[in-house]
């Protein structure tokens, strides 16, 4: 994020380039957003919780995660700045939460409520586009991670998280970075060996 910006002034740079909003409709919306600062392992909600805001990650890195019936944690998603953490569950349907998300780093979030976000896309076109675009984003996001566990080998899987993450995945704990995978730590770490990222 850049220093000399706001998180609330960086949100808007960063929903500018998925649709430009006017100035009444960005106004519209300032007296509703909410800075929040986040450390790293600090929950942004947890599983069964009804939380129904949006919190836009301004600065940061973020996880889902479930944790299954013998207690152990899987990730379902990572995600950065221009990302979103969402129960989209609980925010449609007021259904509580079936996974966590958690800061694994340092995170800055401008939060806004789902039911606003339709408050303000029934008010303003520009909000409508942005809206719509970012559960095209999200669907997406979705197809393709299924795809990958599908189509993809684990190291090619890992070199599409390298590409996607660029220098954000050495902020990444493997141990983190190998649930997103799918695989074991040995795993990745004979991968990264392969790869010639580790030395034998």
């Amino acid at each position: 994020m850049n220093p000399m910006k706001s998180p609330i002034e960086t949100l808007r740079e960063r929903l500018d380039h998925v649709h430009p909003l006017s100035d009444p409709a960005w106004n519209a919306c300032v007296g509703y957003l909410q800075v929040r600062n986040w450390y790293p392992r600090k929950l942004i909600f947890a599983a069964g919780d009804q939380d129904r805001s949006v919190y836009f990650i301004v600065d940061g890195i973020a996880r889902y995660y479930y944790i299954d019936a013998d207690g152990r944690e899987r990730n379902k998603s990572i995600t950065g700045v221009g990302g979103a953490l969402c129960s989209m569950d609980t925010a449609i349907n007021g259904n509580p939460s079936p996974f966590f998300a958690e800061a694994i780093t340092d995170l800055q979030t401008v939060a806004i409520g789902y039911a606003t976000l339709l408050e303000l896309s029934d008010a303003f076109g520009d909000w409508a586009i942005v809206v719509r675009r970012l559960l095209e984003r999200l669907i997406l996001k979705k197809e393709r991670r299924e795809s990958d566990f599908l189509m993809l080998s684990a190291r090619q899987r890992y070199e599409k998280f390298l590409a996607e993450f660029g220098n954000d995945a050495t902020r990444i704990p493997l141990r983190q970075v190998a649930m997103y995978l799918g695989i074991t730590d040995v795993a990745l770490s004979r991968i990264r060996r392969d790869m010639g990222m580790i030395n034998s």
